[in-house]
């Protein structure tokens, strides 16, 4: 349906993944099952979805998809404040990435309501 690779939001979803592991190394190694664990699996859902998505046979099925990358970047800003409360993530890191998270939200509701016209 689409090349993935092509796609804006995608791109932006694999520089969150990126910036996610650079901050997940840090964790404290008790958190390797916990926290660090939920956090990557969240930022590799994003771009994945809209990855799958991409490959499916009709609109609604790619729809379908970002809204589930969709979830996944609002589950990884709940992880990310969580992580900033336990202070593995200083808050001007917790900024920067809010920002990113923010436009990756933006981007997958605008494409979705795209596809739902």
């Amino acid at each position: 349906m689409h090349n993935f690779r092509e796609l804006k939001v995608w791109q932006a979803g694999i520089q969150i993944c990126k910036s996610i592991y650079q901050v997940a190394h840090i964790f404290p190694a008790t958190e390797r099952y916990g926290l660090t664990s939920q956090i990557t699996r969240s930022a590799v859902s994003i771009p994945s979805n809209i990855a799958e998505g991409c490959g499916r046979k009709s609109g609604k099925e790619f729809q379908h998809f970002l809204s589930i990358a969709l979830g996944s970047a609002y589950e990884l800003e709940t992880q990310i404040i969580i992580a900033n409360e336990l202070s593995y993530i200083p808050d001007e890191q917790l900024k920067q990435l809010t920002i990113q998270i923010t436009e990756i939200q933006k981007m997958l509701s605008g494409l979705r309501n795209t596809l739902s016209t």
